[in-house]
């Protein structure tokens, strides 16, 4: 599951809206919206994200947050280590080969200590 599919799928439980009440009323499948849900499709489009968005009355910060979660919930990432160091391309390797073996634990020490070093840098 994605970011943007585990927001999806909260949004929709909150408000007790069955996949495929939603699925309808944006004029998708049940099926897609799915795929969506469990990270099995790529990124939305802007404007089926707009349609969420309005669907569930999300403005200002709420829309903004849901279009970030798009952004980060390719299911498939390709990292280009091309000009970066030797120990750089290493952990890209490794992560992608052993990323589905880190509990939960670890991904979010991970995540965090990239998301810190990310906000100094700023």
């Amino acid at each position: 599951m994605t970011p943007f599919g585990e927001k999806l799928r909260a949004l929709r439980a909150g408000r007790g809206i069955t996949l495929k009440e939603m699925a309808a009323a944006l004029q998708v499948s049940s099926a897609y919206l799915s795929a969506l849900e469990h990270g099995h499709r790529g990124q939305p489009t802007d404007g089926l994200i707009h349609q969420i968005c309005g669907y569930f009355g999300l403005i200002w910060d709420d829309a903004e947050a849901l279009h970030h979660l798009a952004e980060i919930s390719h299911p498939r990432v390709v990292i280009d280590t091309a000009g970066l160091s030797p120990t750089a391309t290493r952990l890209a390797h490794r992560l992608s080969k052993n990323i589905a073996d880190l509990d939960e634990e670890a991904l979010v020490s991970l995540l965090s200590q990239v998301e810190e070093k990310h906000r100094k840098s700023e």
